[in-house]
């Protein structure tokens, strides 16, 4: 039997049932126009209902199974569990007392998202974090799945490390296309959409990322336009394979990316500058920029890279990469695959 507080709940009853019924209709006359916002609207104004009539688990567990029954009754696929209502409110007492800015970052969240970000521990009472994810997650498009691994990867964490940056732009570009390309370029690239889960040797990393250039693309930034992979350039009898071409049209720069499985070499910037003054005497258009070159591994080292690109003429750039697996793990395995592909190698010989 509902004890006298609960029954003095339910007084109001009929009132928070019309005033739910008015939000989900308004919801639905709107919703043509932007599904994202007024769902999110529809969440948030309920979760302040259930919030104003002091609902909570002890104290209105009876009113809002109640409440979800007759909701779904009206809108039997707008997901209205009792379970659904509750995380309403929370979201509503998450965010009601947040800064506008975070209020309209994940406003524009697919809801999956947003519980995500409420639920994962790294996130939840961080609004800085969940700022950073939910805007990270709409410019670039992430799925849930990348979310978590994103947060799992702690890429806000390292988003607000000071990061020395392993390139020598300052020294090999005009001033200005300097400034804006340290500002393109990251030192850090996430690939967790890749879904790497097992030993990768280079050429396989190169064609994931061919198969998903879309992902591969956000990821990068805005204005990347994708030209080709293992891209043949030759000058004078002598030539290379670019293992992916860019082109961006901010910087106005040819793009070439060289992919590696391993520890930044030091040896690698000398290949790169090698290639990028291939291209910029067969490929650079007129008024174009100077073609940059970015070496992406999956670990490096700032003393090694600051050493071996000193003196290099051409702009290039290290960055290293993030999978699903820890990075020393990763280079475990891939060492691992490269030492059982040597010994077969090996024995094909013998």
């Amino acid at each position: 039997m509902a004890n006298d507080k609960e029954l003095e709940i339910t007084v109001d009853y009929n009132e928070l049932l019309q005033r739910a019924v008015a939000v989900l209709e308004r919801t639905r006359i709107s919703i043509a126009r932007s599904i994202s916002d007024n769902i999110s609207n529809a969440h948030w104004e309920i979760g302040r209902l259930l919030q104003e009539k002091k609902l909570d688990s002890k104290h209105g567990a009876g009113v809002v199974q109640r409440l979800s029954i007759d909701l779904k009754q009206r809108y039997p696929k707008m997901g209205l569990s009792p379970r659904s209502l509750w995380l309403m409110k929370k979201f509503y007492c998450r965010f009601c007392n947040s800064s506008l800015k975070l209020q309209h970052a994940v406003a524009v969240l697919p809801w999956g998202h947003t519980a995500e970000l409420m639920a994962n521990k790294w996130t939840k009472d961080n609004d800085d974090a969940i700022l950073y994810y939910a805007v990270e997650t709409v410019t670039k498009g992430w799925n849930r799945d990348i979310l978590v691994n994103a947060i799992n990867l702690h890429m806000y964490e390292q988003s607000c490390l000071r990061v020395e940056k392993d390139n020598n732009f300052a020294t090999t570009l005009p001033v200005p296309v300097a400034a804006y390309a340290n500002e393109v370029i990251k030192s850090t690239y996430n690939l967790g959409f890749l879904g790497v889960t097992e030993p990768v040797l280079e050429l396989d990393l190169e064609h994931r990322l061919v198969e998903k250039i879309k992902l591969f693309l956000l990821e990068l930034g805005k204005g990347f336009t994708y030209i080709g992979n293992q891209y043949p350039i030759e000058y004078k009898g002598r030539s290379g394979i670019v293992d992916l071409l860019f082109f961006h049209r901010g910087l106005r720069s040819l793009i070439a990316i060289e992919l590696k499985a391993g520890r930044y070499k030091p040896e690698y910037a000398g290949k790169m500058n090698y290639y990028l003054s291939i291209l910029d005497r067969t490929e650079r258009g007129e008024g174009e920029n100077p073609s940059i070159g970015i070496i992406l591994c999956a670990e490096k080292n700032h003393v090694d890279v600051e050493l071996s690109l000193d003196g290099m003429d051409k702009p290039i750039g290290v960055a290293d990469y993030r999978l699903i697996i820890p990075q020393e793990d990763l280079k475990q395995v891939i060492q691992d695959e490269i030492q059982a592909y040597d010994d077969e190698k090996q024995k094909g010989n013998e």
